[in-house]
């Protein structure tokens, strides 16, 4: 790829990651709709795994001639693919070395969105969830997505998981983002398993309403979501707090859903961990398309 056609560090950019798969290429395929409602540039890398993930140029003579071909075919394909999709969208491919993971979080940097296959080729076809995306979605600097696999049935509505914490504010307002951008309904869903001690010496009863215990909570969250949907007053907002397991009830939504999007890490989560239980968990159970959207930290934003 010539230097210009590299995009600027405040370029609009929805970046992929692409490996020949047909995990890969949904992925692709997710991206380039994206890409075209965002009115965004596609970026679309493929990467050659390298020795201790070392970057290394491909045209430097030592990544045999063979493997930069399947690479560039790789490339050429899913470009060809996206533009198919998207008719007139702007697609830029680098052809890469070293580790996946690592090449998608550079390029993320500078990106408004990063989109990978949820497994890719070999031995990680076998899992439900390859090491690659679980890493991008654990310390990607902008909202992740990853892509099991091509859905075929729209259902015009986006879902969002919600605790009730001040971190997932920001996977609220994306979530908010993409029901406009897709003019769909936004579907707002808190679980709770059971009522909780606020504090020490706090006992909760143990016989309960559930259905009660719902509506208060439900009541609350509406309050919590005012923000935005004043914000965006032509999304179709519905929300409602379940009881039950948070990720049972989500691998649920998603089944209805053309999105799903939660928040990096859960109220009881540990402040080192990168990526909580509950987006952790999801991911291998979902039906549709996950956006995890990190809560950064202060010096990660600046």
């Amino acid at each position: 790829m010539k230097p210009s056609d590299r995009p600027s560090a405040s370029a609009a950019v929805v970046v992929a990651g692409t490996d020949g798969s047909d995990c890969g290429m949904s992925a692709v395929e997710w991206a380039a709709d994206e890409a075209a409602r965002r009115d965004h540039t596609l970026y679309l890398i493929h990467t050659i795994p390298w020795l201790y993930g070392t970057p290394i140029d491909p045209e430097s003579g030592v990544v045999p001639d063979e493997v930069i071909a399947r690479g560039r075919s790789v490339l050429e394909t899913a470009a060809s693919a996206a533009r198919e999709r998207a008719p007139g969208l702007h697609v830029v491919s680098e052809l890469k070395t070293g580790s996946p993971a690592r090449v998608l979080l550079e390029r993320a940097r500078t990106a408004a969105l990063v989109v990978v296959g949820s497994h890719g080729t070999g031995l990680a076809a076998r899992l439900a969830i390859g090491s690659t995306a679980l890493q991008v979605v654990a310390h990607a600097p902008v909202p992740a997505v990853v892509v099991r696999e091509a859905q075929h049935v729209p259902w015009h509505e986006v879902t969002v998981g919600i605790d009730g914490g001040q971190t997932e504010r920001q996977a609220v307002r994306f979530a908010f983002e993409e029901a406009a951008a897709r003019k769909a309904r936004l579907r707002a869903l808190h679980a709770w398993p059971h009522p909780g001690s606020e504090g020490p010496g706090d006992m909760q009863p143990l016989v309960y309403d559930p259905a009660l215990i719902s509506d208060e909570k439900s009541r609350a969250l509406g309050e919590f979501l005012m923000p935005w949907r004043a914000e965006f007053p032509d999304v179709e907002v519905c929300w409602e707090a379940v009881h039950g397991r948070a990720v049972r009830i989500l691998a649920g939504a998603s089944a209805r859903c053309d999105l799903l999007v939660v928040g990096s890490r859960g109220r009881g989560g540990f402040p080192g961990l990168q990526l909580g239980s509950v987006s952790h968990a999801v991911l291998y159970s979902t039906h549709c398309p996950v956006a995890v959207v990190r809560s950064l930290s202060p010096q990660e934003e600046s």
